[in-house]
């Protein structure tokens, strides 16, 4: 409820959670300390993450008034309300809604209007059903295609707002209506666009809406046509960024989304870099990352172009091979399975050698012992060691233990 109601200028721009520690920067722009520092120090970026304007110093000024205004606001939800409402909130908000989209194609101050639209929107799940129903997605998805058409700096804030506002809405198909609105290539162009060249704010709003559509079975082959591989540059920048650990998240799940419907999107994903990212982020991820990451270079492998970025990749089969039996089941599975393809279909002397010298060959043998366990897995293996067991006991480095279970 607290992160529900929250005014907006109190998240973090870059996290988008409540601020703690809130500092400005050159741009006049407020960030929490540890993210922006993250952004500049770690990341090694010269720009500012929402204003996207290039930055000379990374001067951070305490925002103390911020600061108090973010605590005096978590007092207020913890305080006992001295007085009740006769009247839902809900229905006094209506009235405003209803006139701010009526005004809104005319309005000269429209990023403000959207503001406003917002700030109702947030306060509950009532206001975003009145929203709806009182044509609320129509206005708003219109003023992102309409905008979207003008260069200047201000419409393209109306549309990083639009989105502001629809990245709240549940956006299933069981609200049809809504669905059938953002979905048309259109409104799809302009989020696909955004998630290119929007502030970070916009772009995790942006990813968040393709999430919840790609949910939905949506078939992103027109967006892809218009896009290609702009569209897959996108979303594998916000994988390698890392800044906010939800959108690289949401941008693995909607990359599989595409790649698993769609063998001809894995070629641009393979053009946009995907192997190369995939593999260095690899090492340093989480298990639920590393498991999405693993799903999408087998996907990736299943084609030649896959196997041989793989293979080519200075650390692709060293960090395959150090994710057998390291970071659960389901990886070692898919590692096995990542393997299997290479083994099959390109199986090299410089490969062989690199999967016995990084200790894929030792572990695959340790799956073997493992009773009543990864049994598909199992053949997988059985097939490899079978098919290249005599190279491998050639090489010096193969351990006696092994030889003499291969026999």
């Amino acid at each position: 409820m607290e992160k529900m109601n929250c005014p907006p200028d109190f998240r973090c721009p870059i996290s988008m959670e409540i601020m703690k520690d809130p500092v400005t920067i050159v741009t006049g722009v407020s960030y929490e300390r540890k993210n922006i520092e993250k952004w500049f120090f770690v990341y090694n970026k010269k720009t500012c993450p929402t204003t996207m304007q290039c930055v000379e110093s990374f001067d951070m000024t305490p925002n103390h008034t911020l600061k108090r205004l973010i605590l005096a606001w978590k007092e207020t939800l913890v305080a006992p309300s001295s007085t009740s409402s006769s009247m839902p909130q809900p229905l006094i908000k209506h009235d405003e809604m209803v006139s701010l989209f009526t005004a809104l194609e005319s309005s000269p101050f429209k990023v403000s209007s959207m503001k406003k639209i917002r700030a109702i929107v947030e306060l509950g799940d009532e206001t975003k059903s009145d929203f709806i129903r009182s044509g609320g997605v129509e206005a708003v998805v219109g003023m992102l295609i309409n905008q979207f058409d003008n260069s200047d700096f201000v419409s393209f804030q109306v549309c990083e707002e639009a989105l502001g506002i629809l990245h709240l809405l549940p956006l299933s198909k069981q609200d049809e209506k809504s669905f059938q609105l953002i979905s048309q290539p259109d409104p799809m162009r302009s989020i696909a666009i955004i998630l290119q060249r929007g502030s970070a704010e916009a772009r995790f709003y942006a990813i968040t809406i393709f999430r919840k559509i790609a949910k939905t079975g949506f078939n992103w082959n027109p967006l892809i046509e218009d896009q290609g591989i702009d569209l897959f540059k996108s979303l594998l920048e916000l994988v390698y960024d890392g800044i906010c650990n939800k959108a690289s998240s949401y941008a693995l799940e909607i990359l599989f989304e595409i790649l698993s419907s769609s063998k001809k999107s894995r070629l641009k994903a393979i053009e946009a870099g995907a192997i190369c990212i995939l593999i260095e982020l690899l090492p340093d991820s989480n298990r639920s990352k590393s498991e999405k990451m693993l799903l999408l270079i087998k996907l990736l492998c299943e084609s030649p172009e896959g196997r041989m970025a793989m293979v080519d990749h200075s650390l692709g089969i060293p960090v395959i091979s150090k994710t057998l039996l390291q970071v659960s089941n389901l990886a070692t599975k898919l590692g096995v399975k990542i393997l299997w393809q290479v083994c099959n279909f390109h199986p090299t002397e410089r490969v062989l050698e690199e999967m016995l010298m990084h200790g894929a060959v030792k572990k695959m043998v340790t799956l073997l012992h493992l009773e009543g366990r990864l049994s598909s897995t199992k053949k997988k293996v059985l097939e490899m060691l079978k098919m290249h067991c005599n190279s491998w006991k050639r090489h010096q480095c193969f351990p006696c233990d092994l030889k003499d279970y291969l026999g």
